[in-house]
């Protein structure tokens, strides 16, 4: 896709860049991603993909902006409070960027709307922060045959994965699942929500950031992807690690000894 003189002006700054060049940022241009949550995650990977000149972002959300949200979601303000988020973010990306369409969805992602929800998409974006959203929206990227790059928060912690599990890795084994890495949701009740025990706002703003790269990273065409690793961010101690993970050929979705289908997701736990 050709971009305009004003587009070019705009993005001066990847075209330089080796990596990106016209050719990625044309594939930016051309790109839908769907980002699921317009919260503490969702906020800063809303506004860089739009920075980027990200064609079309979907944005699914069914929450609306609280006080208590302005610590972190810095896509919203305090005009902003008791509208829906998917608004507030919307507005927010014609304000940064105009040549970005954004497609909203007022509504919250389940295992039975997931693969219509993904489907006119390339890549979806997980900022969600319950566990049966997460298994909902992984389970659906495999069936859909998305890559998925998804994030999850603590108090002082946080961890990003890709997923490419519709894809082989080159040795020829199945990528691993989210199942892979996470098989099972923790039990109801044994993970506090944020609300009880707290985030530090900057954090998001740094897990969402990380997943802007990686999902720019995907598009432009450049980089290797976390396929099979998981970043894990430590802020006490501003401590980065990687973890290596495998398929696992007992995992529900693309293993060997196991049933193809996956199971149900539980019921949501308690928005943060």
């Amino acid at each position: 896709m050709a971009l305009n003189s004003q587009e070019i002006e705009r993005y001066a700054r990847h075209l330089v860049l080796r990596e990106v060049g016209g050719p990625g940022q044309a594939r930016l241009k051309a790109g839908r991603v769907l980002v699921i949550g317009a919260g503490g995650l969702g906020a800063p990977l809303i506004q860089y993909l739009a920075a980027a000149g990200l064609g079309t972002i979907g944005i699914v959300d069914d929450d609306t902006v609280s006080l208590s949200n302005l610590q972190r979601q810095v896509i919203h303000g305090t005009p902003d409070i008791g509208r829906p988020k998917v608004e507030s973010a919307a507005e927010a990306v014609a304000r940064l960027n105009p040549h970005v369409r954004v497609e909203t969805h007022a509504c919250r992602l389940t295992p039975e709307n997931a693969l219509a929800l993904l489907a006119d998409y390339d890549l979806v974006a997980d900022g969600s922060d319950n566990f049966a959203t997460r298994y909902a929206v992984s389970d659906a990227c495999f069936a859909g045959k998305k890559p998925l790059v998804t994030a999850a928060l603590g108090a002082f912690d946080g961890s990003l994965t890709t997923i490419r599990a519709h894809e082989t890795g080159p040795t020829g084994e199945p990528n691993p699942t989210y199942r892979c890495l996470f098989p099972s949701p923790p039990p109801p009740g044994s993970v506090a929500p944020c609300a009880e025990a707290g985030v530090l706002g900057a954090l998001a703003g740094v897990m969402g950031s990380l997943m802007a790269m990686e999902v720019i990273r995907a598009l432009a065409g450049f980089g290797e992807p976390l396929v099979g690793r998981l970043l894990m961010v430590d802020a006490r101690s501003m401590r980065f690690e990687t973890l290596a993970y495998a398929w696992d050929p007992d995992n529900p979705l693309n293993g060997v000894r196991t049933s193809p289908a996956a199971e149900p997701a539980r019921p949501p736990l308690p928005p943060r």
